[in-house]
């Protein structure tokens, strides 16, 4: 069974800087796509940003461009999202999730999912 650990957040000052880390159970080469997203209780679980089985591809929501960055370590299969110049608006639980299909382009795609970690950043 696929297992996906998330790493704890937490609470910063806007301006300020946060590392999330994903570790899966298996190798990262199981899925065509991994990713992050976020949910607040006013809005739907959206994408953040995600990243190709090979790696070379990224796609991320404008609202996060320039500021964060997803990446990879393969010999550990773990998961990445860099996050900076934080402002208050990106308070949301976390998810790291995996792909397993050939789309993998929405939130209904993924079926992997980690167990959610809080960012909180503070104004």
């Amino acid at each position: 069974q696929v297992q996906l650990v998330q790493s704890a957040g937490g609470l910063v000052q806007a301006g300020g800087s946060l590392r999330l880390s994903c570790a899966t159970s298996g190798s990262i080469f199981d899925f065509n796509a991994m990713g992050w997203f976020r949910q607040t209780p006013e809005k739907e679980r959206e994408l953040v940003v995600t990243i190709s089985r090979s790696g070379s591809d990224t796609s991320a929501t404008d609202s996060v461009k320039g500021r964060f960055t997803i990446s990879r370590d393969i010999a550990k299969n773990t998961l990445y999202l860099q996050m900076n110049s934080l402002k208050p608006e990106d308070t949301a639980m976390y998810y790291c999730a995996a792909c397993a299909g050939y789309v993998c382009y929405e939130v209904g795609n993924y079926d992997y999912w980690g167990q959610g970690t809080q960012v909180t950043v503070s104004s």
